[in-house]
């Protein structure tokens, strides 16, 4: 049954209100990466938005009509393929969700599992549900572990974070990278991708979690959430105005492109 895990205070002074399903939240939720969600909240609310964040799970109808942003995290392969058994009577619907250009955050096993197949570390095949053109291979005996800094150059934005996959994922023709790498294997070590950016899909390796070191990446989500929802002509505050005195100084990449030229 859905059920709503975390919510803004709701005698707070809010202009908008959004709301978040968190896809498997009780079943992927490995490195912290629920971390984001409490990021997303926290951004949210610096923005004038109430949030609600309701649990979407095994058995669950997911209402994509009902949600302005969704978080679909990663887990151990176990956890995994249990959902990946699950996934198929939600794919028209997240498939619904993801062309109406609403925004979802995947990292690692929800990015892979919206993809067309991962190659689990023991060889087994796992089907995703296909919404997404990317795949994933398996390595034997390593794993990518370690820092890793990303540019997006579309955004002219740099993003921080720690890797550690086993799987090596190839986009498809129709998707961008999160971003290029300027250091670390990013998402195969081959093509110096890092993660997935389709319409509004959001999807990275990153853990720890991703957007505790990447407020702009969160201010970018919940603003196009919110615009998506209330319109593009809404007034909101400047990302440097709320956020950019509480990143620290070494991830402040202001001359992030020349960085990524050197």
């Amino acid at each position: 049954m859905t059920y709503t895990s975390l919510e803004s205070p709701v005698n707070g002074d809010y202009l908008y209100e959004l709301k978040l399903a968190h896809l498997y939240g009780n079943l992927l939720n490995t490195y912290g990466d629920n971390g984001n969600v409490l990021m997303l909240k926290y951004v949210a609310e610096k923005l004038g938005a109430r949030m609600q964040v309701d649990i979407v799970s095994l058995g669950d109808q997911f209402a994509a009509e009902d949600y302005d942003l969704a978080f679909f995290g990663g887990g151990q392969d176990y956890e995994q393929s249990i959902v990946a058994q699950d996934l198929p009577a939600k794919k028209e619907a997240i498939d619904r969700f993801i062309q109406n250009e609403k925004v979802l955050l995947a990292i690692c096993g929800g990015f892979q599992l919206l993809g067309q197949y991962y190659i689990q570390a023991d060889g087994q095949k796992i089907n995703g549900i296909g919404v997404m053109g990317h795949y994933t291979l398996n390595q034997e005996s390593n794993r990518f572990i370690g820092d890793i800094k990303i540019y997006n150059e579309e955004f002219d934005e740099t993003y921080y974070g720690f890797e550690n996959h086993q799987g090596r994922t190839f986009l498809a023709a129709d998707e961008k990278p999160l971003g290029m790498c300027v250091y670390g294997k990013g998402n195969n070590q081959e093509d110096g991708t890092e993660g997935v950016h389709y319409k509004n899909v959001f999807g990275s390796y990153f853990h720890g979690p991703l957007l505790s070191r990447n407020a702009n990446l969160a201010y970018r989500l919940i603003t196009t959430a919110l615009k998506n929802k209330y319109g593009q002509e809404i007034t909101l505050p400047q990302y440097k105005d709320i956020l950019a005195k509480e990143v620290p100084e070494e991830y402040a990449d202001v001359k992030s492109k020349a960085d990524f030229e050197k």
